[in-house]
């Protein structure tokens, strides 16, 4: 019987509005038994998703799913790598993704939410945790799923996607733009990412919010107004593009990290839009089509290999990074997947 050192960092703390990480959580060492019971596997883990959802999770309210406790470890989706097992279905090397939080090592039971993953050459483990993982099922569920876009859409259809540098974002304005060829807006917080949006990743044009004239840009941008639009963000920007919602238009609501630290989040302003344009605005949650996660990442890996979707990741070293990279993210100082590279694959894995 042995043991190994696992590093963990938990929730101290609920903040009640901006995320203080030195209060908010702390960082432990315990002791790891590698001994293993029925069916149990010892993991390594390798990468930490890093998510705006995790804001919610912090906060003792009525949820999807029942919020992290004070003193436990703090939840997230990670990629690991088994290098211990009594299980049938994992042997050693196997790569993984599932809940495991933010520690470097894990032991526990196979579930339906562990899933062993194969990566194809050209794509790194990590793509399971963004383009590949929740993040790019979020964007192929909410698109085609409440946006209905493999029907709606057309080379004259205006796709407009807030937060199009972020994680999801990214995914589903590539969807909208080289899957299915409609006109496709990002919406961004800097130059930069506006830049990378158009000349890298191809987006029809993209504008900074933060410019002093996001609005009339918006408006320059949309002669026939918004068929679709892919919300990430709310706030402000929500209430621009519900001012610009075409006739029948769809609004898919995703997130809304420019609330998420707000102790009294605001409602938007311009809802009677819906009314007079006939629109509808819809919310929803990755996990409500868990059955057809299978059908979705076959689409996903086979849009990677034609070239139609590129992965972009910001990668923090170090788990006891992760509190501050998560302030970060709230930031806006990402582009594409935040992720926290916790340790490096062993070679038998078959990468």
């Amino acid at each position: 019987m042995g043991a190994i050192q696992n590093t963990q960092i938990v929730l101290a703390s609920r903040p009640v509005a901006e995320i203080d990480p030195d209060t908010a959580f702390r960082l432990q060492k315990v002791g790891l038994s590698d001994e293993l019971g029925a069916d149990e596997i010892l993991v390594k883990v390798l990468y930490i998703s890093l998510d705006p959802a995790m804001r919610g999770w912090m906060r003792d309210i009525r949820s999807y799913v029942p919020p992290v406790q004070i003193n436990e470890v703090m939840r997230s989706a990670d990629v690991a790598q088994v290098i211990k097992s009594n299980n049938k279905n994992f042997k050693v090397g196997d790569l993984l993704t599932g809940t495991l939080g933010w520690q470097s090592y894990a032991k526990f039971k196979p579930t339906k939410d562990t899933v062993k993953i194969n990566v194809f050459p050209g794509v790194s483990p990590s793509t399971h945790l963004g383009m590949l993982g929740l993040t790019g099922l979020t964007a192929y569920f909410g698109l085609h799923e409440v946006g209905e876009i493999a029907t709606r859409a057309s080379a004259n259809h205006t796709v407009v996607v807030s937060g199009a540098a972020g994680a999801t974002g990214l995914v589903a304005a590539q969807i909208c733009k080289h899957v299915y060829g409609c006109r496709v807006i990002g919406i961004a917080g800097s130059q930069d990412k506006c830049e990378y949006l158009t000349k890298e990743i191809g987006l029809d044009a993209a504008l900074n919010y933060k410019s002093k004239t996001f609005f009339k840009d918006l408006c320059a941008v949309t002669p026939k107004y918004i068929d679709t639009f892919f919300d990430n963000t709310g706030g402000d920007i929500l209430d621009a593009c519900l001012r610009r919602i075409a006739f029948k238009g769809r609004i898919i609501v995703c997130g809304a990290i420019s609330t998420y630290n707000d102790a009294n989040p605001k409602g938007p302003a311009y809802y009677s839009a819906l009314i007079t344009q006939r629109a509808r605005m819809e919310g929803f949650i990755v996990f409500d089509y868990a059955k057809k996660y299978g059908q979705a990442i076959q689409d996903m890996s086979q849009w990677i290999k034609e070239g139609k979707l590129q992965s972009k990741e910001t990668i923090t070293e170090g788990i006891e990074n992760a509190p501050t990279a998560l302030v970060r993210l709230f930031k806006g100082d990402n582009t594409g997947k935040m992720l926290i590279r916790v340790a490096e694959a062993d070679p038998v894995a078959k990468l």
